[in-house]
């Protein structure tokens, strides 16, 4: 029942008296929740909350901010376990210990909170004994604290995920970190850029940023696994008489030999001009397609209906049902 009693209490006030609410409500999971289903709530609110997307929304950026920090202390589960224990509050920070003499004699506004430092501890860790050194442990343990990672989301160009770019995230508080993205980063892969989070408690360090990579569709480039797709229109004459033409890559123009007699459906491949992978490249798959006159060329159907194979040829032979 106590423990009970403490929940009830920890979804109003954390350690300061300041309002924070139930983790677990934020994100909307029960305590009973997997790592998993926790990863997926987050998720689910941060592309619906993040401020990149809610441009001037105050109150969404103010969510945004309670389910990251939300996400931070459950997915930890050091933190996880020692809030579910009641050794610390919603917004990670320890609960408040037993008061001792020392801290009524130095009570008053501005006397700070003894245990961030360890003249909290001072009267016991004078000591050899057992207690001496218990204190000594929790006074290096508050001012080591490590700061909270913070979650974002980075929307990039197509061409930019596949050559690679340095791409600068303007952050919610005004500022902006610039992120180094690799040549062929995929759709949903996070980025993790050391010690860019929230700031640390004492002496610990600071949490990292959590860059999650959303890529734009390109108008005309498709990207399956390492290989690069693309319909190319061609001429009647190109497609008849075969031609060089130039041809469109992630990293520029090329020249491709289309072959005479060449159809619609036709797929040619470019070595090593598609996604950069380990130890080379993939390829680009060039589909033919073959475009004629537009508006209708009057010689070319004077030449047609006039044109007499010498071989009958129906194109539509293979579809009898």
């Amino acid at each position: 029942m106590a423990s009970n009693r403490w929940l009830e209490r920890q979804r109003v006030f954390n350690s300061n008296g300041e309002i924070v609410k139930d983790p677990y409500e934020t994100l909307g999971v029960a305590r009973t929740a997997t790592s998993d289903d926790i990863r997926k709530a987050y998720r689910r609110l941060a592309k619906k909350l993040h401020p990149d997307l809610n441009p001037g929304d105050k109150q969404a950026e103010a969510r945004f901010k309670e389910v990251t920090a939300a996400n931070d202390l459950l997915s930890d589960p050091d933190k996880r376990k020692k809030f579910d224990a009641g050794e610390i509050d919603a917004s990670g920070a320890e609960r408040p210990r037993q008061q001792y003499y020392k801290d009524f004699a130095r009570g008053g506004a501005g006397a700070g909170n003894p245990y961030e430092n360890s003249s909290g501890f001072s009267d016991f860790a004078d000591g050899d004994d057992l207690f001496a050194e218990l204190f000594r442990r929790q006074a290096g343990q508050a001012r080591r604290t490590r700061g909270a990672d913070l979650h974002y989301r980075l929307a990039i160009s197509f061409l930019d995920a596949i050559n690679g770019v340095t791409q600068r995230l303007s952050l919610p508080d005004g500022g902006s970190l610039d992120v180094s993205i690799p040549a062929g980063i995929q759709e949903g892969q996070t980025l993790r850029l050391r010690g860019k989070g929230a700031p640390p408690r004492g002496d610990g360090e600071p949490g990292d940023a959590l860059v999650e990579i959303s890529v734009n569709p390109h108008r005309f480039f498709v990207r399956h696994d390492d290989d690069i797709h693309v319909e190319l229109p061609i001429t009647l004459s190109e497609a008849v008489l075969g031609a060089r033409v130039k041809t469109p890559t992630p990293t520029g123009a090329v020249m491709l030999t289309v072959p005479k007699g060449s159809n619609t459906g036709t797929i040619l491949r470019l070595k090593g001009k598609g996604v950069a992978r380990r130890g080379g490249y993939g390829d680009e798959l060039v589909k033919l397609k073959v475009i004629l006159p537009s508006p209708p060329n009057a010689e070319l159907e004077a030449f047609v209906s006039t044109w007499a194979p010498q071989i009958s040829d129906d194109p539509r032979k293979d579809m009898t049902p």
